[in-house]
């Protein structure tokens, strides 16, 4: 395998790569098929009217992989496939999440979003010979039931978020956060316990 084709011998398509996280080329007829389909919906559900909620369920049921019970999702809402987003009950998610489902995103039960929140899966070759060649891949992002993430902050490719931790406004997350901590800062930092008075 050369820097410049990693599929050099590999004969799935570019869509098996990426879900398998392998290095892949997103400019590919049957992923920008999906995206269009996925920016199509995600279009009506911004423009939806607020006061029709029946109409904005189902445009978030077409376009999610998943979606719990109970979820207030306000709009804008931006993803790349919407398919490998994972929703989960009784999520409130504030305005301007941009969540970039290249690999999955699994967001669990009771989980708090505040504003302009980005979950970023996808990730690019450090070496420039394969990133100037357009490849790249993605690494999921889960977050545990009861999570709290302040407005702003940033989501890393391949991060867990263990339940009830809170993760602090503007933070950029670069790794797993336990469960049960706040974790605040760029990179963010564990600092305490939920749990400490």
């Amino acid at each position: 395998m050369s820097r410049t084709d990693p599929t050099e011998g590999d004969p799935r398509s570019m869509r098996e790569r990426m879900l398998a996280g392998d290095l892949y080329r997103g400019a590919d007829p049957e992923l920008e098929a999906e995206m269009r389909h996925a920016m199509s919906l995600t279009k009506a559900f911004n423009d939806s009217d607020p006061l029709d909620p029946a109409t904005r369920r189902e445009l978030l049921t077409q376009l999610l992989g998943s979606l719990g019970d109970d979820v207030d999702i306000r709009p804008p809402l931006h993803v790349d496939y919407g398919t490998h987003l994972h929703i989960g009950d009784r999520v409130f998610i504030n305005f301007g999440l941009m969540a970039l489902d290249v690999a999955q995103i699994r967001i669990g039960a009771d989980v708090l979003l505040g504003p302009n929140v980005q979950l970023l899966t996808p990730t690019h070759p450090i070496h420039p010979d394969p990133r100037r060649a357009k490849w790249e891949a993605a690494l999921p992002i889960t977050i545990e039931d009861n999570v709290w993430i302040g407005g702003l902050a940033v989501i890393c490719p391949g991060v867990t978020i263990g339940e009830n931790s809170v993760i602090g406004a503007g933070a950029v997350v670069t790794r797993d956060v336990p469960p049960n901590v706040v974790a605040v800062g760029n990179p963010a930092r564990v600092v305490r316990s939920v749990y400490d008075e």
